[in-house]
């Protein structure tokens, strides 16, 4: 009989083999590639967005930071080739804005044209849409078409077109009112109906954009829950009023921020057809903060009004935010 010593007999060590490997080394082996493959793939993300950055940066950001150190400066058309010559001035440019009654007239006439084409856009939007995608079996793509070619239509060729159709001697309503004996009004060189002519303009050229964002609500509402309210004996107001309006508040919150932002920057649509006259009754902030910049070269002054609409624009989108997200939960 073998006897036995006071050490513990030791385990035999195996050896590894050409195919095991060892078992401390086989996590931290994984780890370390995973840390490899993912450095990998960050160093490739940064790599295909660099070309973003930096257009980002030379087009977006450093514009966006010199126009506000712009804003408390005298920056005019002398400090064009010698920028670091403009003089602080604090918020001397934002407090003449508020005596500048050029500027607040400016500021009426677009809270006017948000005020009275946003809600006329999203109505119209949504009543096409629900036609379009209910009511109308036949030719529904032409008329899709039809509603959203405004869209990817330029500015240039819509003026043309609504310069004809409101010219006070030769154009189409004038012609209209010719048949029954009357005179047509000078529409764009009136005070009064300068403005309502460049919103019904504005809505004809952006109602295709809310249609199709509303034909896409619509298509995703479900259709057993229709066929459920209509099994129940709703009728078509019913219907409309209970399941597709709830339904489409998303979309409904999405096209009036888009909207409304589109129009507090409306520009386009006076410049071309009546370059804010008559009397400055169509001249927007946009326009008025063009001319400030690039016809009367007071730029520093410009880059004030630009930074109030800027926090305009987002006061009026947070409010908007927080009025319509909470009717869409």
């Amino acid at each position: 009989m073998s006897t036995t010593t006071g050490k513990a007999a030791q385990p035999a060590k195996v050896q590894a083999g050409p195919g095991t490997t060892s078992p401390a080394a086989g996590p931290k082996g994984s780890r370390r590639r995973r840390k490899s493959s993912m450095g990998v793939q960050n160093m490739a993300g940064w790599l295909f967005s660099t070309p973003f950055l930096v257009l980002f940066l030379v087009f977006m950001a450093v514009p966006i930071i010199a126009t506000l150190v712009m804003s408390f400066t005298d920056f005019g058309l002398r400090n064009v080739t010698h920028p670091l010559d403009a003089n602080f001035i604090g918020f001397e440019n934002y407090t003449k804005l508020f005596s500048d009654e050029k500027f607040l007239k400016s500021l009426f006439n677009t809270a006017y044209f948000v005020v009275v084409g946003v809600p006329l856009t999203i109505l119209l939007g949504l009543v096409v849409a629900v036609l379009l995608n209910n009511g109308i079996d036949r030719a529904r793509t032409f008329f899709r078409v039809g509603f959203y070619a405004p869209v990817v239509t330029t500015i240039v060729a819509v003026a043309v077109v609504w310069r004809f159709v409101l010219d006070p001697s030769d154009g189409l309503i004038a012609g209209l009112f010719s048949e029954v004996g009357l005179t047509a009004p000078d529409f764009l060189g009136s005070e009064k109906l300068a403005m309502p002519s460049m919103i019904a303009m504005a809505v004809w050229r952006n109602l295709g954009t809310v249609m199709v964002l509303f034909i896409a609500g619509l298509q995703a509402i479900p259709t057993e829950v229709r066929e459920a309210a209509r099994l129940d004996g709703a009728n078509i107001w019913q219907e409309f009023k209970g399941i597709t309006v709830p339904l489409l508040r998303p979309t409904l919150l999405y096209a009036t921020v888009i909207t409304t932002i589109g129009y507090l920057n409306v520009f386009e649509e006076p410049f071309v057809m009546t370059q804010g006259g008559p009397s400055d009754s169509t001249l927007t902030v946009s326009l008025n903060m063009y001319r400030e910049g690039f016809n009367f070269f007071h730029m520093g002054y410009a880059s004030a009004m630009a930074y109030v609409l800027f926090v305009v624009i987002m006061g009026i989108t947070v409010l908007q935010l927080r009025l319509l997200k909470d009717n869409t939960k």
